[in-house]
């Protein structure tokens, strides 16, 4: 990569279809398409959050490094969910693939169409668990706190249970 990496974190959900081979090509094509991924947590079901009359979810989340600006960032996402089957219906309803830009070298970024850290980060337990994996010690450039002390703190009563391998 010829610009100055930076780092970035992704939450990887999917519930529809065969949940694992959408989680693992999502990480291969993150890998070819927008920046080398350097850890990846397990992968864990979870209830769903929010609307919570579909399947269970698959979750996990990577580290990357990227020379893309957050909203490149952001549009290669998109387009990797497009690519296999993401189609928006419903808020928080079902999904072959749900990609989250949670957070980007350490800022904070306020666009209309993007916000990092991601606004539901601290709330959801399926996000923090697998992000707390990989990333106990990060610490959250808004709320001042680690992923750990945000998982201690978090109030989510939600099951998260990895994935036996």
């Amino acid at each position: 990569m010829n610009k100055a990496t930076k780092t970035a974190y992704i939450s990887l959900g999917s519930n529809m279809g065969d949940r694992l081979y959408y989680l693992k090509t999502a990480v291969e094509q993150i890998g070819l398409k927008l920046g080398k991924v350097v850890k990846a947590s397990k992968v864990y079901e979870a209830a769903a959050w929010g609307y919570t009359k579909q399947p269970d979810f698959y979750n996990q989340a990577i580290e990357i490094q990227t020379s893309l600006s957050p909203a490149q960032l952001l549009e290669g996402c998109l387009d990797i969910e497009k690519s296999m089957g993401r189609t928006r219906t419903i808020l928080w309803g079902e999904r072959t693939l749900d990609l989250d830009i949670l957070l980007y070298d350490g800022r904070s970024v306020q666009l209309e169409t993007l916000k990092i850290p991601h606004p539901y980060l601290h709330l959801r337990k399926f996000v923090l668990v697998p992000l707390c994996e990989i990333a106990p010690n990060l610490l959250h450039p808004i709320l001042e706190l680690t992923i750990q002390q945000l998982l201690d703190k978090c109030t989510d009563e939600l099951d998260i249970r990895p994935l036996k391998s």
